[in-house]
């Protein structure tokens, strides 16, 4: 059995241009992977190709009849030209429609683990071409990593300059719809704002540095859903240097100086929240990734 970790994908910040002539809008978006995540395995001793769904957030996806686990199976087998015969599980940690990119990084994990079980039909090259097919974040979570992303997603650069460091992931439970919070962004920071990081010898350097940007989806996702607003000022109560939401939320991340204190946030705000879905995670983890 083949076990691919699917790490919670961050925005550190998240800038809309305009609307191309695509539909999609231009971005510009510096991200980092998680320390959790959900898992997708692979059994290959299977007649012919299923997916069962199970975690703590599995009755989210009950529903859902186009799972992009699945339908990153059926491209990875059209660009490798084989049958894939697998039972697939997906282990879904994550809350949906959250922001994290769960869906895009579970597929992006459902590729790296195909690969793995038919090394050498695949280059990395052709997941990245194709794996925009199934959204418009799933060729940067192909190889997670600290990512400098512009386009509609679609391109990215590798930043070095970051180092690991901590958070706390908050989320209040409330699903939100990425096409209701792109309908209502009135102001829009634009691209090329931002300038490149440079090496930070702390965490507060970092923080500095990210205020500088912002996500622009924050105020209309604050709009659409309240819950937004709770969770970003139950982590600035928390004593954190940073506090943002990533994607186009709900998630809502705070940045801290260690472990311990972000431990000791996260411990604090499940205290006044225990219905949330609250964890301490360090971000730019540094694994790494390969595609066989």
């Amino acid at each position: 059995m083949i076990r691919e970790f699917a790490p919670a994908k961050i925005n550190l910040f998240l800038h809309v241009g305009g609307r191309r002539d695509d539909g999609y809008h231009n971005l510009e978006s510096l991200v980092v992977f998680g320390s959790v995540g959900d898992e997708v395995t692979v059994d290959d001793e299977a007649d012919s190709m299923s997916l069962e769904v199970k975690g703590p957030f599995a009755a989210a996806l009950k529903d859902e009849h186009d799972n992009l686990v699945l339908r990153a199976a059926g491209l990875f087998s059209k660009l490798a030209e084989v049958e894939v015969r697998a039972r697939l599980t997906l282990i879904k940690n994550l809350p949906a429609a959250s922001g994290m990119g769960g869906g895009s990084s579970d597929a992006a994990a459902t590729l790296r683990a195909l690969s793995r079980l038919f090394p050498g039909r695949v280059t990395l090259q052709q997941l990245w071409n194709a794996a925009g097919e199934l959204g418009s974040d799933v060729p940067v979570c192909v190889l997670p990593g600290c990512w400098w992303m512009t386009g509609r997603g679609e391109r990215f650069a590798s930043i070095s300059e970051l180092g690991t460091f901590d958070a706390v992931l908050v989320n209040s439970g409330v699903a939100i719809s990425t096409a209701d919070v792109f309908g209502a962004l009135a102001l829009r920071t634009g691209e090329k704002r931002m300038p490149r990081p440079q090496q930070f010898g702390t965490v507060a350097q970092l923080a500095d540095y990210l205020k500088v940007g912002r996500n622009d989806l924050e105020p209309p996702a604050r709009e659409i859903c309240p819950a937004v607003t709770d969770a970003l000022e139950a982590l600035s109560r928390s004593n954190a240097l940073l506090v943002r939401m990533s994607g186009s939320g709900g998630t809502c991340f705070g940045l801290y100086p260690s472990p311990v204190a972000a431990q000791a946030a996260a411990e604090s705000i499940l205290r006044e929240h225990p219905n949330w879905w609250v964890t301490p995670a360090t971000l730019n983890r540094g694994r790494k990734w390969e595609i066989q």
